[in-house]
């Protein structure tokens, strides 16, 4: 069904509509909206008496769509989305690339490796608003709910294009104060006198993720578990900290000191880096110069000893 200025749905009420169900309020809605409760309580009201059906139920603790109101707001948020990325595309030109670029990461390496490097890609790019939205699950890019991913899995979403950015290691780490005070061990085995910091469960980062605990549990190798966390940078952390030995991606030594790479012999598996986004967004240049951003940057980590290799 058209939208339209005029009729039931009408395109100004749809968009208080839309910020309602983001905010769970009217009191918030308006705000973000610049307009008052009560207009926005009449548009919604409006709305609602239009369609003839009722939108959202008034609770105590704020407002909770309906399965009406719910099918509305996805709808008209997958809209918003595309007309966002359309509005991108129609302003973009070659000479001078513009507009929002979402950016979706894991935690870990948005927060450690992507976010120290993005100054260089905004004094480069003035015109390209980077939003980074750092998530260890994979959000749904052909709902939109990001322009690109950076994913250490390999997609298996249809639809998507995808370029194999490259891989880096993964090592067993520890802190120079836990070593000085429990030693050095020299073998795998020697983990049995040592605590270790494991993977929790949760969504999983990276495929390979579980690959230390495996490795114990396939030698029999029974160490005291210090902790165990879902999340990489809390792992490197725990390390930092002094609380235990645990595997971690490479790029961890190179952005943060007070880790040392210990059981040189062992040798993780490979994490393969991937670039993903939607077919829609193929002819982009902001896609494309993030893109190759990405892979300068690589390609400069890996003279840093994060053996990526672009």
């Amino acid at each position: 069904m058209p939208l339209r200025s005029h009729g039931r749905l009408d395109w100004n009420k749809l968009r208080v509509f839309h910020a309602v169900a983001e905010a769970g309020s009217f009191t918030h809605a308006s705000e973000s909206l610049y307009l008052s409760q009560s207009a926005v309580s009449r548009q919604i009201g409006s709305l609602e008496e239009s369609l003839g059906v009722r939108l959202f139920y008034r609770h105590a603790r704020g407002l909770i769509p309906t399965e009406q109101g719910d099918l509305l707001y996805r709808t008209v948020d997958d809209v918003f989305s595309k007309l966002n990325s359309v509005e991108g595309l129609l302003t973009e030109t070659k000479k001078k690339p513009g507009g929002t670029l979402r950016v979706t990461t894991t935690v870990a390496f948005g927060s450690v490796w992507l976010t120290s490097r993005l100054k260089d890609f905004a004094l480069a790019y003035p015109s390209v608003e980077v939003t980074l939205r750092l998530d260890d699950r994979e959000l749904d890019l052909a709902m939109r709910e990001a322009d690109i991913a950076i994913r250490f899995n390999e997609p298996k979403q249809q639809g998507l294009i995808q370029r194999h950015i490259g891989s880096m290691a993964s090592n067993i780490y520890a802190s120079p104060e836990y070593l000085a005070a429990r030693g050095t061990p020299e073998s795998l085995e020697d983990l049995a006198t040592h605590d270790v910091i494991l993977f929790g469960e949760g969504a999983t980062p990276v495929s390979t993720v579980h690959w230390f605990t495996e490795l114990l549990d396939s030698r029999a190798i029974e160490s005291n578990v210090a902790l165990r966390v879902n999340n990489l940078y809390g792992i490197y952390r725990a390390v930092r900290a002094g609380l235990g030995i645990a595997s971690l991606p490479e790029y961890f030594v190179e952005e943060g000191n007070g880790i040392t790479k210990i059981l040189r012999e062992v040798n993780g598996p490979d994490i393969e880096g991937y670039f993903v986004y939607p077919q829609e967004l193929r002819n982009s240049t902001r896609v494309s110069i993030f893109l190759n951003f990405l892979l300068h940057e690589a390609a400069r980590s890996k003279k840093q000893r994060t053996k990526w290799t672009a």
